[in-house]
């Protein structure tokens, strides 16, 4: 059954794949020129797909430059990279064919002749250039973000057309700085404690790697007087909250029956009775065994919260405002044990072999919880990353 299966899929590709003669039919003449062209290095005399070749490469070139003239003749300066990718193409498929030539037809040699192309190529991606040139420096004139970054992929254009076009290198660098959006994120405190820089400095280790884009880029040190932000980020912290060590007590009894030795069954006769086995009949005896245990569960929270704002500068407007918050909490359980201690579970025999733990300080529990509150500024950073472009 696989195997029928296998052989179902591989008439399926092949049948999808087409020969060169249906990719003629389609009117897809390179599609066909390849697989000519793979089919012929294996059998330089399958007709077929000597006049899928041959028909097909009359026609493709036939095509290709029947739209250079037209294109020539419209006289548009845009149209030179058509006019480029053309002249390349029939280039592409001169060297595509050379390997199988000459051919023989029905007592017919099929060798195409070789035309240099380069001349017509330098020649257009000269023009190219000019035109992508000419077109990025008017773009640059209009001054605002949209026009600089269409310059700069009209500049590399350029560069890709004739590397070594006057300055280009230069424009390139200038449409791209023109063309950037910059972001800038601070930390606003208005709560009651004054918060070391250490803190601030745990919220912003978000990598601005993550959030930058093709044309934004973001910042979260040191605020550069010299750069023109495109938008503030504000993350503003409201509240801070840690509440008081918690200590709580609990008590509670476990009980246990467990085995006190054993007694022999007897008959009314006062024999011991066998099982069938010929051993004695032992009736096993149990007692009930407890111990209190002294439960102490310790407690400590904090909670911050905040919003985070992001405006956009040029002109200032606000564009968002998100409520931000996160919470850190510090547990832990510990026991002491009044009585028998088989009597306990293995869950609290774990909580009697602990020892209570001293509490963290303030300080502790705020940067705690800071590490939460940063992935939920990056969340939110992410989320309204379509606000900053």
């Amino acid at each position: 059954m696989k195997n029928l299966i296998y052989l179902f899929l591989a008439i399926f590709l092949l049948s999808g794949c087409g020969s060169s003669k249906k990719q003629l039919q389609k009117g897809n003449y390179d599609s066909a020129i390849q697989k000519a062209v793979k089919k012929l290095m294996k059998n330089p005399n399958s007709e077929k797909d000597i006049e899928a070749l041959d028909r097909s490469y009359m026609l493709a070139n036939e095509r290709d430059n029947d739209r250079i003239q037209y294109l020539k003749r419209e006289g548009k300066p845009e149209n030179w990279e058509e006019i480029v990718q053309n002249y390349e193409r029939l280039l592409r498929r001169q060297q595509q064919v050379r390997p199988v030539l000459p051919l023989e037809l029905n007592g017919r040699s099929i060798n195409y002749p070789q035309i240099d192309y380069d001349h017509e190529i330098i020649e257009a991606r000269h023009q190219a250039a000019q035109f992508f040139f000419a077109h990025g420096q008017k773009l640059m004139s209009n001054q605002n973000k949209e026009s600089y970054r269409q310059a700069y992929y009209e500049f590399l254009k350029v560069k890709q057309y004739w590397g070594d076009y006057e300055n280009i290198d230069a424009l390139i660098g200038e449409a791209r700085y023109l063309g950037m959006s910059r972001a800038i994120v601070t930390v606003e405190n208005f709560t009651h404690l004054n918060l070391p820089a250490q803190f601030t400095d745990q919220l912003l280790t978000v990598s601005p790697q993550d959030l930058d884009t093709e044309w934004v880029e973001f910042f979260t040190r040191d605020l550069n007087k010299d750069v023109n932000y495109d938008y503030h980020i504000k993350i503003n912290l409201k509240i801070i909250a840690v509440s008081p060590d918690n200590i709580k007590e609990t008590d509670r009894l476990e009980k246990k029956s467990i085995e006190n030795g054993f007694s022999y069954a007897l008959d009314p006769n006062g024999n011991v009775m066998k099982d069938t086995a010929g051993n004695d009949i032992k009736i096993i005896k149990y007692k009930d065994i407890s111990c209190s245990l002294i439960e102490t569960v310790q407690n400590k929270s904090s909670h911050i919260e905040g919003n985070v704002e992001i405006y956009e500068l040029n002109p200032a407007k606000l564009m968002r405002n998100d409520p931000i918050g996160a919470d850190s909490h510090f547990e832990h359980f510990s026991a002491r044990a009044i009585g028998n201690q088989d009597a306990l579970s293995p869950e609290s025999r774990a909580m009697v072999e602990s020892d209570p733990l001293p509490f963290p300080d303030d300080d502790e529990m705020i940067f705690q919880c800071s590490e939460a509150l940063k992935m939920a500024i990056r969340g939110i950073l992410q989320r309204n990353k379509h606000y900053i472009y």
